[in-house]
C-alpha cells in the first residue's frame, strides 16, 4: 500500500509553483473590530511556513 498525502494538513497550506509552503499565522481569527483595517487584512495575508524533511515527508507525500 502507498503512502498517501495527509489531506486535513494540506488543505491548510497552499504551495507556490517554485515549492515553498505558505499558511496563515497562528491565532488571528479573533479580536480584530479595533485594528485598523490594514491590520487586519495583514492578520489574513499568508507567511511562509517552515518544515523540516521530515515533516514534509510524513504530511506531503506526493508533493
Amino acid at each position: 500500500m502507498a503512502i498517501k498525502t495527509n489531506k486535513s494538513y494540506l488543505k491548510r497550506l497552499k504551495i507556490t509553483k517554485s515549492g515553498k509552503i505558505l499558511a496563515r499565522k497562528s491565532g488571528q481569527n479573533h479580536f480584530n473590530t479595533k485594528e485598523r483595517r490594514a491590520a487586519q487584512y495583514a492578520k489574513k495575508r499568508k507567511t511562509e511556513f517552515h518544515m523540516s524533511n521530515k515533516n514534509r515527508s510524513r504530511f506531503l507525500v506526493n508533493l
